[in-house]
């Protein structure tokens, strides 16, 4: 007889099929594929600790010995043993497959050497690992988007590092930080979709290039007040004041549809203040764009306020000519 795999109350799989023991529902079909995905999955984490184990039974000749048995290759049973290594059973997430899972596998911490040199180390970042997992059950990411968002952190981890160690400062800088938002899971909420929205925590830690001598323009949404502020302090700057911009249409907002934006202004050090002739107005307008892009205006304005500095922009969408500037969507 075939040995059962499966079974429901109108599916019945075994080695050779599947046979249809009653009519379904089109729920019953649609949660017995599910059923067939996650299986399919679950042997990928099953095989992985079985070969944990056998580490022991057959030490060097393990990958061997398991390919006669299964049939798969050996750089096959590799990742599946180097994957249920990493992930113990309690940490790994049931709703989320095993590829979830590979995808984050790569993330690693960033050290710091003695001379206080930042690099990547070779320690894989359970923390982060294990938060974007989290966004990804919570979001219902794909297997792309997760793989894009890893992308993109690999990225900022790349600047984190530069920034820690470049020596070039700047004495002007505007940021546009990626805010994180908990909103209702809808078409017009998912701000997590143009972009990989960042935990305060990581933003507190990717220190901008500032000169001694510094005013930094930091663009805060309504609902992100609180953490502009915690931002400010711990990036080592003082806040000062702030600038609005009106826009020409409504926005999202759960106690007032959001027709502003502020720009928070705050400095460190001894930085000149704008000769009095070329201090902006503290309200400007503009039209809005696309999600979360910005006016020309706001760089005119700082233009105009520090003519004689460098500038460099953070979380930026394009280069400006004339600053240096980072961003997730510059190539």
């Amino acid at each position: 007889m075939n040995e059962l795999i499966l079974r429901t109350k109108c599916y019945l799989t075994t080695q050779v099929g599947t046979q249809v023991t009653r009519k379904s529902t089109k729920n019953e079909w649609e949660n017995y594929g599910e059923i067939l995905r996650r299986v399919d999955e679950a042997k990928q984490w099953a095989i992985g600790d079985w070969l944990v184990d056998g580490k022991r039974h057959y030490g060097d000749g393990l990958y061997k010995r398991a390919a006669e048995i299964t049939g798969l290759g050996s750089q096959a049973l590799e990742n599946y043993a180097w994957l249920a290594r990493l992930f113990e059973i309690s940490t790994r997430v049931e709703t989320l497959g095993w590829t979830h899972h590979r995808e984050v596998a790569s993330i690693k911490q960033i050290a710091a050497k003695k001379n206080g040199k930042l690099y990547l180390s070779d320690k894989p970042d359970h923390n982060k690992i294990a938060e974007l997992l989290d966004q990804a059950e919570k979001h219902k990411w794909s297997v792309v988007q997760l793989r894009d968002m890893v992308r993109v952190y690999k990225r900022r981890q790349d600047e984190e590092i530069r920034l820690a160690n470049e020596p070039e400062k700047y004495p002007v800088i505007l940021a546009d930080p990626a805010w994180e938002y908990d909103f209702a899971q809808s078409s017009t909420r998912k701000i997590d979709n143009q972009y990989l929205p960042t935990s305060l925590s990581d933003m507190q830690r990717l220190k901008p290039p500032s000169a001694d001598n510094c005013v930094m323009f930091m663009w805060a949404t309504n609902p992100k007040l609180r953490e502009a502020f915690e931002l400010i302090d711990a990036w080592g700057f003082t806040y000062k004041t702030n600038m609005a911009w009106v826009k020409d249409k409504i926005g999202m907002g759960y106690y007032a549809r959001q027709k502003h934006e502020l720009v928070l202004i705050a400095t460190k050090g001894n930085i000149q203040l704008p000769a009095e002739n070329k201090r902006p107005e503290s309200v400007f307008c503009a039209a809005r764009a696309k999600h979360s892009e910005k006016p020309e205006i706001i760089y005119e304005l700082i233009e105009q306020m520090y003519p004689e500095y460098k500038k460099y922009e953070m979380f930026a969408r394009s280069k400006r000519d004339g600053w240096d500037a980072w961003g997730d969507e510059i190539s």
